[in-house]
């Protein structure tokens, strides 16, 4: 895997999607060896032109030599559980190219527009020696905030004609990006989209020092607009995101969760087979607030117990 073998790759992706305490050791083991790559975060709403333009993103990195990453976070199948390839197909032309590796991940039923091993994917590609890691989330609309703690920038892409700028502008998606993008500019009402788009920020107050999310114009189809979009995400690079802000915040954030695992696998050892379905039936008929539950069960899993030892990584 450190090697950058494909197969390799891939492999140590399944391990960590499927949450085995292989994979939660393999992560263990790697941690040191990441820290490299750039995490660069492209979402929006279903039909903006995320994938096309992370195909032409993509094409800008490989010119310059840099290796490439790319996780395509995509709906789950109702039918095989997995992910619905969309993504990876526009993304076509790529698959032969050794320095460009892409990997599709089904959401598997989280919200929030990625996967919730989508950041441990990332470290695989970091420590395999990607540069440049792409993740394009999954297009669910105004609650799709996650990206922004899992990436280095976030590129918030937007498309006029769809109706309710001001809506949109409304939404927490908006809060997130670092980048604006108005893609398929070459549409009718793209400048006022971008106006909106202005007029929103100029309510909000920004300190000189401040980075300004700036507002760029694209026709990912055609190229056009995406080697400025580079250049921005590269001066974003350089005044903002050398600073370990991003990242702490980001392991905070999967420090919480694996915290949060931890504590269930430990609760769910801890009580009686079939106790937490017990306070369920108790909770629903009213017999106790969830409120009081949760607490006793607080308690009944912090009481000493022995010599024990929490694993975030380990599973039930």
């Amino acid at each position: 895997m450190l090697a950058a073998d494909p197969r390799a790759i891939a492999r140590a992706m399944s391990l960590v999607e499927d949450e085995t305490p292989a994979g939660a050791e393999l992560l263990r083991a790697l941690f040191a060896r990441t820290g490299r790559a750039f995490l660069v975060g492209v979402t929006g709403p279903p039909g903006a032109g995320k994938s096309t333009l992370v195909d032409r993103l993509t094409m800008i990195a490989r010119e310059e030599g840099k290796a490439v990453g790319v996780i395509a976070v995509d709906p789950t199948s109702p039918f095989s559980g997995g992910a619905v390839l969309g993504d990876r197909v526009r993304m076509g032309r790529h698959a032969s190219d050794a320095g460009v590796f892409i990997r599709s991940m089904a959401t598997r039923g989280h919200l929030g527009g990625v996967a919730r091993t989508t950041g441990d994917v990332s470290l695989i590609l970091d420590a395999a020696g990607k540069d440049v890691i792409f993740i394009e989330t999954v297009g669910v609309g105004q609650d799709e905030v996650d990206i922004a703690r899992t990436a280095d920038v976030t590129i918030v892409v937007l498309v006029p004609g769809t109706g309710d700028e001001v809506q949109a502008l409304k939404a927490g998606i908006m809060e997130i990006a670092d980048i604006f993008v108005v893609n398929k500019a070459d549409r009718e009402g793209a400048e006022r989209l971008v106006q909106a788009i202005a007029a929103n920020q100029a309510l909000q107050a920004y300190a000189p020092e401040e980075w300004r999310p700036p507002i760029l114009k694209t026709v990912a189809t055609t190229g056009e607009g995406v080697a400025e979009l580079w250049g921005s995400i590269a001066q974003y690079r350089t005044r903002v995101a050398t600073s370990d802000r991003r990242r702490r915040a980001r392991y905070e954030q999967r420090l919480h969760e694996l915290l949060s695992r931890a504590f269930l696998t430990h609760l769910e050892r801890t009580l009686p087979p079939g106790e937490l379905d017990r306070v369920v039936g108790r909770i629903a008929a009213g017999e106790v607030d969830p409120y009081s539950a949760a607490a006793e069960l607080m308690n009944r899993a912090v009481a000493p117990s022995g010599s024990r030892t929490l694993d975030p990584g380990s599973r039930p």
